[in-house]
C-alpha cells in the first residue's frame, strides 16, 4: 500500500542507514563519550531504551523531536546536536519507491491527490497513521513503526511549509466512512481534515457513495508539478509505487483527474458533509 510506507499510508519497511543520520549518530556519540555516559547511563536520562539510543548512534533510525531536544539539554551540546538534526535526510521511514516523489514533493508548486484506499498521508494525524502501522502485516517492531510514524509526521509539515504550493485532494467518501482505529480516532481525524480546510491554498474534495462511476475508478493517482512547470504522476499498487515521467500518460491522468474535480462534491459540499461526519463518530 502508500505517504513514506509500503504504500504512502501504511506500512513500511525498516530504515536504511543515510550519511546524515550516520553523521547525526557519531555527533551525538561523541558528545556522550565527551560527558563521561554509557548508553545504559544515557538512556533513561533522554527517556529513551538503550536499544534505540544505540540505533540512533548507529545511523539505523531518524531521531525523534523530543531525543533531539533531550539530547542536547542532557549533553550540553552547544545546539550542535539541534543542528545537525535539521540536516538529517526524511530517507529513513519512507519505502524505497516513494523516496523520489517524496523529493519532488519538496519544491512543488502545484500536487494533486486523488486516493480510494484510505486517508492520504498529507492529511493523517498521527493516531490515524500509527493505526495503519500497527496493523501492517507482515507486523512491524516498535522501532519501526515509530521510524515510519516520525516520517510521516515529517512529511505532513508541506502543508505548512509550502504555503504557497496549491494543493488538491480528492477522497473516496466511504475512506472518511470506515472506522479505521474507532470512532473516537476517526473524528479527530475529520476534524482535522476540517481545520486543513481553512487554508487558502488547499482545496479538499469528496466524492460520493452516490456516485456510481467516475474516472478515478482505474487507482489512486499523484500529480505535481514543479517550479520548472514540469509535470510528474506517481501511481501505486500494494508493496510497490511506480513515478511516471511520460507526458502522454501524465495528460490522461490530468484528464481523469479534471474529470474528477467535476464530478465530486464542490469545497463547500465537501465541507458540509464533513461536519456532518464530524457530529456523527
Amino acid at each position: 500500500m502508500t505517504d513514506e510506507v509500503p504504500d504512502e499510508s501504511a506500512g513500511g519497511s525498516e530504515p536504511e542507514a543515510s550519511d546524515s543520520l550516520k553523521a547525526f549518530g557519531e555527533v551525538v556519540k561523541a558528545f556522550r563519550k565527551r560527558a563521561g555516559l554509557t548508553q545504559e547511563r544515557f538512556a533513561p536520562m533522554v527517556g529513551y531504551s538503550v536499544p534505540t539510543v544505540a540505533s540512533i548512534e548507529q545511523g539505523r533510525r531518524l531521531p525523534p523531536v523530543a531525543f533531539v531536544d533531550r539530547a542536547e539539554e542532557v549533553l550540553d551540546a552547544f545546539g550542535v546536536i539541534r543542528g545537525a538534526a535539521k540536516h538529517v535526510a526524511r530517507k529513513p521511514g519512507l519505502a524505497k519507491w516513494f523516496r523520489h516523489w517524496a523529493k519532488l514533493e519538496l519544491t512543488a508548486t502545484t500536487l494533486y491527490t486523488y486516493e480510494n484506499r484510505l486517508v492520504p498521508g498529507l492529511l493523517q494525524t498521527p493516531a490515524y497513521a500509527k493505526t495503519l502501522f500497527d496493523e501492517q502485516i507482515p507486523a512491524l517492531g516498535d522501532d519501526e513503526i515509530e521510524a515510519n510514524l516520525a516520517a510521516r509526521v515529517e512529511r505532513k509539515k508541506l502543508l505548512t511549509d509550502r504555503p504557497h504550493t496549491i494543493y488538491s485532494f480528492i477522497v473516496e467518501e466511504h475512506v472518511l466512512r470506515r472506522q479505521t482505529g474507532g470512532s473516537e480516532i476517526m473524528r479527530k481525524q475529520v476534524a482535522h481534515i476540517l481545520d486543513i480546510c481553512a487554508r487558502r491554498n488547499i482545496d479538499i474534495q469528496i466524492m460520493p457513495m452516490s456516485r456510481g462511476h467516475h474516472a478515478g475508478l482505474g487507482g489512486p493517482m499523484r500529480l505535481l508539478e514543479t517550479a520548472e512547470n514540469k509535470w510528474y504522476a506517481y501511481c501505486e499498487v500494494q508493496e510497490t509505487g511506480q513515478l511516471v515521467p511520460d507526458l502522454k500518460v501524465i495528460s490522461i491522468l490530468q484528464k481523469r483527474y479534471a474529470r474528477m474535480r467535476a464530478q465530486a462534491l464542490s469545497f463547500e459540499e465537501s465541507v458540509g458533509l464533513l461536519r456532518e461526519m464530524r457530529g456523527a463518530t
